[in-house]
């Protein structure tokens, strides 16, 4: 087993890919990652599945079997993405047992159209979860205005949710809230209240959308700095006399998960947040390349300290640089959702070219 994946997982921290292709199930390179690289999970997106499917000819033939009773591309899509979670979920059902429902997650994005639809958000995911018919999957569900109140009720279902595109502390605290308000009404319904969810935090975007303007010092420090901050808002709540009493309930809590950890920054070490993020009881999925890259040179050093460290002053030297942060997260959540959009209708598209006739 590789000793530097290993060394931050014995920290604490689950190292899951964010990738998935039909050939990483067929050549064994995913069992290969959980055996020698430590991982014990793995997220999809639409862009990810657009390159798969795209990339070369491993889905073609049961996009033809599909498309034979349903050329609807949405649903054509649906089917290949759960077939290969399923096999990804029962790669990790060892983990996920092991850890008594903790770790060994898969991940299945909701349709990014519906990301200011509750009602449309609610609805696929109750029957995407239900279509997978396997525990350790989650449901990505945005952490938008619209997607919070989803999130709260496919909780209170009993879905287990990975909230994703969230970039601040607030935003990850809006999260959580809904989170935490989907296991109350559990408890009060007097429903079992463990039902597993992450909270993904976008970090590397955060250096490229400020790149071309930051001052040499502040280089690179930004995603770092918003990942600190968040974790310390991350411990302070799992502390509270709220989650507390959930705990005491039966209630799981709702780990923080490092998402975009790849470097953007041509000059920035290819594991930067990796190294920087370090921290137990979180999770970090991180692309294939960055996970490889931290196998062969990443070091695993103290994790971030509970209060986050330098972080609020690390924050306060971009606004002093005219840097607003507030306006930037809200910003970042925006054009992510435009750009998970974008790669959704590529996907479709993808997909159509690929249907027979």
């Amino acid at each position: 087993m590789n000793e530097n994946n290993k060394r931050l997982h014995d920290l604490g921290q689950s190292l899951w890919v964010d990738n998935i292709t039909r050939a990483m199930l067929d050549d064994g390179t995913l069992e290969k990652y959980i055996a020698d690289l430590s991982v014990t999970g793995l997220t999809s997106n639409p862009s990810i599945f657009e390159k798969a499917i795209g990339g070369g000819h491993d889905y073609d033939e049961q996009i033809a079997e599909l498309a034979a009773n349903d050329t609807n591309p949405e649903s054509i899509f649906f089917e290949l993405a759960i077939d290969d979670l399923r096999r990804a979920a029962d790669l990790f059902k060892d983990t996920w047992t092991n850890t008594d429902g903790v770790d060994g997650f898969v991940s299945l994005e909701v349709s990014p159209l519906l990301a200011d639809d509750t009602d449309g958000t609610i609805s696929q995911a109750t029957e995407l979860h239900a279509k997978a018919d396997r525990e350790n999957l989650f449901i990505k569900i945005p952490g938008t205005e619209a997607g919070l109140p989803a999130i709260e009720e496919a909780i209170f279902q009993g879905v287990p949710v990975n909230v994703t595109l969230l970039f601040s502390r607030e935003q990850y605290l809006a999260a959580a809230d809904a989170y935490m308000k989907g296991v109350e009404r559990r408890i009060d319904a007097g429903l079992n209240p463990a039902v597993n969810s992450v909270a993904s935090l976008f970090i590397s975007r955060w250096d490229a959308a400020v790149i071309d303007d930051v001052p040499a010092e502040l280089r690179a420090k930004l995603g770092i700095a918003i990942g600190q901050r968040s974790y310390a808002a991350y411990r302070e709540l799992i502390a509270s006399d709220r989650a507390q009493r959930l705990a005491n309930a039966g209630a799981r809590n709702q780990r923080l998960l490092m998402a975009s950890t790849g470097t953007k920054d041509p000059e920035a070490s290819d594991v930067l947040y990796i190294e920087a993020l370090a921290a137990p009881n979180t999770v970090n999925t991180m692309p294939e390349a960055a996970l490889l890259a931290y196998a062969d040179h990443g070091v695993t050093g103290d994790p971030i300290p509970p209060d986050g460290g330098d972080a609020e002053t690390v924050l306060s030297a971009y606004a002093d640089a005219g840097f607003d942060v507030d306006e930037l997260a809200a910003r970042l959540q925006t054009e992510g959702k435009d750009a998970f959009e974008k790669s959704w209708h590529d996907l479709i598209g993808t997909i159509k070219d690929q249907i027979p006739g």
